[in-house]
């Protein structure tokens, strides 16, 4: 017994010794996208505060492909020694378990969650032709017309596909999901009127909403946004219980040393705190919304992967 005792002593002292020298080397961010875009301007944002702060080099790798689980699954398998991150959002972590019959990962056996990031604002946009004004309207329109609006998203089981199919659940209503590859393509299709309406990204729709061309209805995330302050979320407007938070969180591999993890959740807190980080990421819609721990944020990953499941499930979607 004495033996056991001693070893585990042994690895304790090990792990923390271990922890206190780190880091020692540059840190591999991977980014699961490609460059641009928000999940990337928020890797290399963070990226830029973090090398500063623990004395090395943050070195951001673009490794996208299949939805964001190529650059996952990398983070994944990589050694447990505190110098690889990756940037996960909620396609890979939270829907891609329901939409896969076979993964390559276990979002919550194979990764040590750090801190969620930031939240991506999506906005319910419609085509001015549409004679509705507010969620309540597009319901009641929707419920005189089953079958004939159309949403668009950037592809199968992208946020707002996802938040197309919930609106459809908790209102009663049965509109059309039209997938795109990408929310550009999405949203020239809603500019020239072969779409009615989008849960688009702020970033995607802002210039067209500036321009009048597209009217916005609601916010479809859990709150408002700052700069577009007279628009209700999707659940004040008339839908509760609504509410599709594109959110971007912070991993290493299971397996890091706690040490390293709190270390690392500090320091993303700190970097999503800094000001001109603030700004430039608002100003992509993107709003900083760290967790107060990594506990709450693996608890949050868990609620996020039961919550679309649910949805998933019930709507029939598979990606396979």
């Amino acid at each position: 017994m004495w033996r056991v005792s001693l070893l585990l002593l042994f690895v304790v002292g090990a792990s923390s010794a271990y922890a206190q020298s780190w880091p020692v080397k540059p840190l591999r961010w991977i980014s699961p996208a490609a460059p641009g875009g928000g999940a990337d301007f928020t890797s290399r944002a963070i990226a830029g505060k973090l090398g500063p702060a623990v004395g090395q080099q943050v070195i951001v790798e673009n490794r996208g492909g299949a939805g964001g689980m190529v650059g996952v699954e990398l983070g994944a398998r990589a050694p447990a020694d505190g110098y690889t991150i990756v940037l996960g959002t909620i396609g890979p972590i939270a829907v891609s378990p329901s939409m896969h019959s076979k993964m390559p990962y276990d979002p919550l056996r194979d990764l040590a969650p750090i801190s969620r990031a930031v939240v991506a604002i999506n906005v319910l946009v419609v085509h001015p032709s549409l004679p509705v004004k507010s969620v309540k309207d597009l319901i009641a329109l929707a419920k005189t017309r089953p079958g004939e609006l159309n949403f668009g998203s950037s592809g199968p089981g992208a946020a707002d596909h996802l938040g197309g199919e919930l609106f459809n659940m908790l209102a009663g209503v049965k509109m059309i999901h039209i997938p795109y590859k990408g929310g550009a393509p999405a949203m020239l299709d809603l500019l020239g009127g072969n779409l009615q309406l989008i849960f688009s990204t702020v970033s995607t729709a802002k210039g067209a909403i500036d321009a009048k061309r597209i009217r916005p209805i609601a916010i479809a995330g859990s709150q408002r946004f700052e700069l577009m302050p007279d628009v209700p979320t999707v659940a004040e407007a008339g839908l509760p219980g609504f509410a599709t938070d594109n959110w971007y969180g912070v991993f290493a591999p299971a397996g890091v040393p706690g040490e390293i993890v709190k270390r690392l959740h500090t320091e993303v807190v700190k970097a999503l705190g800094a000001e001109d980080v603030k700004k430039g990421l608002l100003g992509l819609g993107i709003v900083a919304a760290p967790s107060a721990s990594p506990a709450e944020f693996g608890a949050y990953i868990a609620s996020e992967i039961a919550k679309w499941g649910k949805i998933i499930r019930a709507v029939g979607l598979r990606a396979d």
